[in-house]
């Protein structure tokens, strides 16, 4: 089995996330249409690995832009584009020291991407950097697990994706948790299948934990940023939710201020 980062296999990646991206790409839209109080035409993907969404709304005629710290998944992006005659600005950059030249309508960075800042100064400093990349009234849609105060056992995830011949099954599982520095340790287990031929990775990670409590704390040391409304897994924009300490993945609709 290699030992390596899943994320430089985009391939495979975005074969595993695949099943939920038009759902993820219409709440969106929906979002959009239901926060901003303008017509959101230019978006912004941080962390866009793949970028399956951003292929995803610049195929429905939208202006995108996303960056990455991984060259590999950041060339499998543009061939991407560039093979469905699609356009979309691309760069290298950290999700926690970045700008554009151009502000974006809407932001949104899902599946826990978010909790790869293990510091509370990386988690706010990428805030003020999304606010400071949307234009006042745009909105930032943030996915995430929070952690509920009564978890005792590790957690395993398993799922499968497949596209054409290829089968990719991803086991993800806690491996270890820190509460005083509110770190997990995750190891993701790759298994890819093509005919007779078969790929196996193994990548160790950390990432941020957050309670409610917690996540709203950090949202209070951004005042630029306010928390619209709160969402689940289910993606219906008609059925915001309560945050609470019985929500596992939530998704956030953050809204940069309008002036006073």
């Amino acid at each position: 089995m290699l030992l390596a980062n899943w994320y430089d296999y985009p391939q495979y990646y975005d074969i595993a996330f695949q099943a939920n991206t038009w759902r993820e790409v219409d709440f969106i839209e929906a979002a959009c249409r239901k926060y901003c109080p303008f017509d959101a035409r230019r978006f912004l993907e941080p962390a866009c690995g793949s970028g399956r969404l951003i292929t995803g709304l610049a195929a429905r005629g939208y202006q995108v832009a996303g960056f990455d710290l991984s060259q590999p998944a950041l060339s499998y992006l543009r061939r991407r584009l560039a093979r469905r005659r699609l356009h979309g600005e691309t760069f290298e950059a950290e999700m926690s020291d970045f700008c554009l030249t151009r502000p974006a309508d809407a932001a949104y960075c899902i599946v826990n991407t978010f909790r790869h800042l293990l510091t509370e100064q990386a988690a706010r400093a990428h805030l003020e950097c999304i606010a400071g990349s949307v234009r006042p009234g745009g909105i930032y849609i943030l996915g995430l697990h929070l952690f509920p105060p009564d978890r005792d056992a590790e957690d395993v995830w398993r799922w499968t994706g497949q596209r054409g011949k290829t089968k990719v099954t991803v086991t993800q599982r806690v491996l270890r948790t820190d509460l005083r520095r509110r770190i997990e340790d995750v190891q993701v287990c790759l298994m890819a299948r093509r005919g007779s031929k078969e790929f196996r990775l193994r990548h160790a990670f950390q990432l941020r934990m957050y309670t409610p409590r917690q996540f709203r704390r950090l949202l209070a040391s951004v005042p630029s940023l306010e928390l619209c409304d709160v969402y689940d897994f289910r993606y219906d924009i008609e059925r915001p939710s309560t945050l609470n300490d019985e929500m596992a993945y939530t998704v956030f609709v953050l809204r940069r201020r309008l002036p006073s």
